[in-house]
């Protein structure tokens, strides 16, 4: 087409293309067209978009949902590698602590089953802060591009993705669940399951999120691993298994107030163990269980309902900042 109408061709045939066009009935045809279909029918409303988008807000995050929801689904090492880390720590500490949970004799092994709630807690919470960092700086990268288009608002895109881990979290606090609960040997009460599978879910919840928050104030992967390594250190020294919480000295007993999986392992020794009063062996005289709880580590059975809403408050904490980060800084180079 372009060799066809070259200025070769006009000169060969002596002819200009675009005087010839304009003499065309074609020509008068399109410009007919054109000042017909730039009048404005007389019943035909205008169009007014109020702000800087087109649609309101829960169309946005509709939007934003679906698309993150369709990136996650095509992302099968994020996904498939965090269902294959859950599982396999799940039957490796079913098989380690096999109905140990069954009947508590001695203070020994109420700390090996705080070490165990402690590890799991731990090392499945690690495992997620670290493996969402990559997600988090992928799809940030694709927002600053939309965002600059103006197809939403800086807030809908981050609370989408939010959202978009709920559904995975809840399907590996299933997993984990379902594989360890039974083969311990903890108390078939469902009062007791439902506070073990939501204090679970919440653990695994705000560690991914604050993943995205390190995530959202790191410019790169490399910086967002630094910090979570650093923010590691602090939440397992002060969660409360190491140094007890009446051990702690007074000027940093704030950072075991503030320390999320201190909170976590309180929920699961006291929901599990926080009501029972048969006798064990403790440092060489008999003891409640729960008076040991309450002498040796601090957990009260009736706190239980606040330490339920404080790890519910974590996850809704991290969320928040990752959201007002990730609308406010932008770490794209110029």
């Amino acid at each position: 087409m372009l060799d066809v109408t070259s200025t070769t061709m006009e000169e060969r045939l002596g002819i200009d293309f675009a005087d010839f066009y304009k003499s065309s009935s074609l020509y008068l045809a399109r410009k007919e067209l054109v000042e017909q279909l730039s009048t404005p029918l007389e019943d035909l409303s205008s169009t007014q978009i109020h702000g800087h988008q087109s649609h309101n807000r829960l169309v946005q995050l509709k939007a934003c949902c679906w698309k993150l929801s369709m990136s996650y689904w095509r992302s099968p090492t994020y996904i498939m590698a965090r269902l294959t880390f859950m599982t396999t720590l799940s039957i490796l500490f079913a098989a380690l602590f096999w109905q140990k949970g069954k009947k508590i004799n001695s203070a020994q092994e109420i700390t090996s089953m705080m070490g165990l709630m402690y590890m799991s807690a731990v090392f499945l919470g690690i495992n997620n802060c670290s493996s969402v960092l990559p997600v988090v700086a992928r799809e940030r990268l694709v927002f600053y591009r939309e965002r600059f288009a103006g197809m939403y608002s800086s807030y809908m895109y981050p609370l989408a993705q939010v959202l978009v881990e709920i559904p995975y979290i809840l399907c590996l606090t299933t997993i984990y669940t379902i594989i360890t609960y039974p083969t311990i040997g903890y108390v078939w009460s469902t009062y007791k399951i439902m506070w073990y599978f939501y204090i679970y879910f919440c653990s695994l919840l705000y560690f991914n999120y604050l993943g995205m928050l390190i995530m959202s104030l790191s410019s790169t992967v490399q910086m967002g691993a630094v910090l979570a390594s650093a923010c590691y250190a602090i939440i397992c020294l002060f969660s409360g298994f190491i140094i007890p919480k009446p051990h702690i000295p007074k000027w940093w007993i704030w950072l075991y107030t503030i320390c999320p999986t201190s909170w976590t392992l309180n929920g699961l020794l006291t929901s599990q163990f926080g009501n029972v009063s048969t006798d064990i062996e403790a440092f060489g005289e008999t003891k409640a269980l729960d008076t040991y709880l309450k002498d040796y580590y601090g957990f009260h059975h009736h706190e239980l309902n606040l330490v339920g809403f404080v790890i519910t408050c974590f996850p809704i904490f991290f969320a928040c900042l990752f959201m007002y980060f990730t609308a406010k800084l932008n770490f794209q180079r110029s």
